[in-house]
């Protein structure tokens, strides 16, 4: 009963698959072969892993790839600027991660020399067999040249022994030096991985605190978790910053597994200048009782708020952001979202150019239960809905997903998606493998920016974008890490136009708050805004006032001047 059960199955999983492809050209095409990528993620011993990070390694302007492997060697990938890439792993210096099973992956420019560095999560060694799974993490810094070197000791991180998921970059106290926070999942855990359920994690002793490590001018990292006032534990998934009450200042929003039995999720209001953070999750509806995987952030609705969407074992949580003060919302049922799966990635995202953000979402089994199950795409219907379409548009992978990331690899414009998939421990019907998707879809107009920080982190890392057209406010934060699942996308900030012709105005407010504006740009291209500082700001101000005076004092002394002439005054 049971084969035939399974049979029956495998016939419809094949019949779907070719009613799917053999349709019309999809909007969406899977492109990994002929980019040459071949990579999987392969598990320890159950369900963990694995992340994605877009990073432009040599400051070439076109973005690369790094992708963590978990029992197989990670890998870096070089974008040709021909529509491949090539993993120059071997030669890249990052050999230490061959020892570990790494899990997440993130970059910023830790020590603001202009070029993004690697920090990878990882829960244990391959070589040494160990009772609790815990090791060091690790962090490479940027030669410049496409090599890295370990700087994990050197930086205070080689005694910090965890077992880690997520991570994610932030400048919370506005230095300019991006800080670090860590989702670690427990602190000890004897049985294996792939047998973790409800009845294993009840436990007091097994749930772990996170990781607050503030950047120390670039030369160490310090973790400061209570003195930031923190002191919770749980099955940290890691953690995202985010502006959520537009104040000026990153806040930190916690994803933990086994919300339901343990503790749920966090929303921690950064108290800058004050050197704390507060749990406002509770008051604010945003304490979620979930298996809390990852984050989707952006402003799906267009009303200048960050709202967000947390992936979960059966039904995710759309949370739409009333604003400061008032409690999140749960729209999950009213944007017609309520889809059984198991999610992971998830990003935010106008693939097809309209105005607004569409919704990709990675879905996976929990490996090795190993049910096919096919990914998301909901595409948003003016704010208010959306209807989910990955079927139609091409996107209906049946892979074990994980961690996925958007860039324009290809320079075209628009965002392509690229996400992890595991390799099946048990039998499997369909193929799984990581892949690459270009997105071909007809689109409207757009802009892509870029930011250069000077006094802040060099690739804006802290920093939110506000763009108006008319009436219409578009808004986006830097992506500084544990964004979707274990992983980080594009720092390059991309707004899909519609039909609008220009820019009207462009605000960029950097970590420590202060902002600067630009005007009247054009469309279709990328722009580069280079920060300046508060420091010159000031001085600027002062110069413009100095200037302003003199020629108003001129002005009025002509004026004067042609009166006394006009009226034959000696």
């Amino acid at each position: 009963m049971k084969n035939n059960i399974k049979n029956l199955f495998l016939i419809a999983l094949v019949f779907l698959s070719k009613v799917t492809f053999s349709q019309a050209p999809k909007p969406f095409v899977d492109v990994t072969k002929q980019a040459g990528i071949n990579h999987v993620f392969e598990v320890y011993e159950g369900m963990f892993g694995g992340g994605a990070c877009v990073i432009d390694i040599n400051n070439d302007g076109w973005e690369d790839v790094y992708l963590t492997s978990g029992l197989r060697n990670d890998q870096l990938l070089l974008n040709n600027k021909n529509g491949t890439f090539t993993n120059i792993f071997e030669k890249s210096g990052l050999h230490k991660t061959q020892n570990f099973i790494t899990q997440g992956v993130v970059s910023a420019d830790v020590n603001k020399d202009g070029f993004r560095d690697l920090f990878i999560t990882t829960i244990t060694t391959k070589n040494v067999k160990q009772t609790i799974p815990r090791a060091e993490n690790l962090l490479f810094l940027n030669n410049g040249n496409g090599t890295f070197r370990d700087v994990t000791k050197a930086f205070g991180l080689e005694n910090l022994n965890s077992f880690s998921t997520a991570a994610s970059f932030g400048d919370v106290n506005a230095d300019g030096y991006p800080d670090l926070y860590i989702g670690n999942y427990f602190n000890e855990y004897e049985g294996k991985l792939s047998l973790i359920n409800d009845a294993t994690v009840v436990g007091a002793n097994q749930i772990s605190k996170g990781y607050l490590l503030i950047n120390k001018a670039g030369k160490k990292f310090e973790n400061q978790y209570e003195e930031y006032g923190l002191s919770h534990k749980g099955f940290g998934f890691g953690g995202v910053f985010s502006d959520f009450d537009n104040d000026g200042d990153q806040d930190l929003i916690i994803n933990h597994d086994f919300g339901y039995k343990r503790t749920p999720n966090l929303l921690l209001e950064n108290l800058y200048p004050k050197k704390e953070f507060v749990d406002r999750a509770k008051e604010l509806n945003m304490d979620l009782e979930i298996n809390s995987m990852g984050t989707a952030l952006g402003d799906y609705n267009g009303d200048g708020l960050m709202d967000y969407y947390f992936t979960n074992i059966r039904f995710n949580n759309l949370m739409l952001n009333q604003g400061q003060g008032k409690p999140f919302k749960n729209e999950t049922k009213a944007a017609n979202m309520t889809f059984i799966a198991i999610s992971w990635g998830a990003n935010f995202a106008d693939f097809d150019h309209d105005g607004d953000l569409d919704l990709f979402v990675s879905n996976g089994d929990l490996n090795p239960n190993c049910v096919p199950i096919s990914n998301f795409y909901f595409e948003n219907q003016n704010g208010k809905s959306f209807i989910e379409k990955a079927r139609d548009l091409g996107l209906n992978d049946y892979g074990i997903g994980r961690g996925s990331v958007v860039f324009d690899y290809d320079h075209d414009g628009d965002l392509d998606i690229l996400f992890i998939n595991q390799i099946p421990v048990l039998d499997f019907p369909t193929e799984s493998f990581t892949r690459l998707i270009r997105n071909d879809a007809p689109h409207g107009n757009w802009l892509k920016i870029k930011l250069k920080g000077t006094a802040h982190e060099a690739f804006g890392i802290g920093a939110k974008v506000e763009l108006w057209v008319g009436d219409k406010i578009y808004i986006r934060e830097v992506d500084g890490g544990g964004s979707s699942h274990l992983s980080q996308s594009s720092p390059e900030l991309h707004f899909g136009l519609a039909d609008a012709t220009k820019i009207d105005k462009i605000r960029v407010t950097w970590a420590d708050g202060h902002t600067q504006e630009i005007s009247n740009q054009a469309i279709n291209k990328t722009i580069v805004i280079t920060e300046i500082p508060k420091r010159q700001t000031y001085w600027i101000y002062i110069l413009g006032g100095i200037i302003l005076t003199i020629g108003a004092s001129w002005y009025l002394f002509i004026k004067f001047r042609e009166k006394i002439s006009k009226n034959n005054i000696p």
